[in-house]
Parts: C-alpha cells; sequence; structure tokens
C-alpha cells in the first residue's frame, strides 16, 4: 500500500473523543497489521509509555455513541472488549513499542494524517474568519446604502399651517 493511500486510511479513521482527535485500538492494529490482542498487549507491558493524555480507555457512553453514529462496529464485533484510544502522540508512542518496519512506515502515515487534519481545521477557521470580516464589512456599507434609499422613500414634510394668531403684515 502506498503512503497516500496509507495516509488518507488513517485519516478516516480518526474520532473527535472528549475534545482531542484520537484512533482506536482495532484501527491501529488493522494499519500496523497486527492483532488487536497483540497491540494491546504491548502497550500493557509498556504502561509509562501511555499517560492518560495518550491513551485512554473508552467509557461506555463514548462506545454507545460511536456505536450509535455507525463510526464504530457493533459490541459483537469488538468481543466485549473496551476500546482504548490513542491521541496524536500516543500513535507517536506506539511505533517505539511496536518495533517494527511496517509500524514505522504505518506511523509516518498517521503522523501525516494528523497533521492534514490539523491544516484542514485551520483552513476553516481562516475561512471563518474571513467570511465574518467581509460580513462585518459589508454590513456597514449595506446599512448606510439602505438609510439613505429611507431617505429617499420618504416623502419630504409638507409646510405646515400655523394655528393660532398671527399678527398682519402692515405696509
Amino acid at each position: 500500500m502506498t503512503a497516500d493511500a496509507l495516509a488518507i486510511q488513517a485519516e478516516r479513521r480518526i474520532y473527535l473523543v472528549r475534545g482531542q482527535k484520537v484512533m482506536l485500538d482495532y484501527d491501529l492494529a488493522d494499519l500496523y497489521a497486527v492483532e488487536t490482542r497483540a497491540l494491546k498487549q504491548a502497550v500493557r507491558r509498556n504502561p509509562g509509555h501511555f499517560p492518560d493524555d495518550f491513551m485512554f480507555t473508552l467509557a461506555e457512553e463514548e462506545i454507545d455513541l460511536l456505536v450509535s453514529q455507525n463510526v464504530i462496529p457493533g459490541r459483537g464485533k469488538l468481543g466485549g472488549a473496551v476500546p482504548m484510544a490513542f491521541s496524536e502522540q500516543g500513535v507517536a508512542m506506539l511505533s517505539s513499542v511496536l518495533r517494527s518496519s511496517r509500524a514505522v512506515q504505518v506511523n509516518i502515515a498517521i503522523m501525516r494524517a494528523f497533521v492534514r487534519l490539523r491544516e484542514m481545521l485551520l483552513g476553516n477557521a481562516e475561512l471563518s474568519r474571513k467570511l465574518a470580516d467581509l460580513e462585518n464589512k459589508y454590513d456597514a456599507q449595506f446599512k448606510m446604502v439602505f438609510d439613505a434609499i429611507r431617505q429617499l422613500m420618504t416623502p419630504p414634510e409638507k409646510p405646515r399651517r400655523r394655528i393660532g394668531f398671527q399678527p398682519s403684515k402692515v405696509d
């Protein structure tokens, strides 16, 4: 599999959980071409490599939410095991634990996928900011135009006849 195809495949397997972009253990095992059991075993043998911000296990509610959105397979396919979620740093640490040339190649592709995803998000934020700026700029200009049109549409006031005593002009 080419590096680009691997990166695209990895991009599709990045999920947002607890406000973090993560990849799940069985997706990583598939990309690394190892059994999920072997990947989890390597992680458990090296607990110091995976602090809480690198790897965490999903809560029941998170699993149910991902299953209901068809993001991950149902519990039957998971074999009853609770999935592990790896952040970008956790994925980087996996290559040091798995120690294979395939792991290094896959890790490079996954890092590129995370970078590409970050660039897309930054690009969207920049685009949103520019649109908001344009909207504010043109809102002010259109307000001036609409105010001018409203003034033109209102008929001029007719001079009123004064009520009350008016002294007559004597020549």
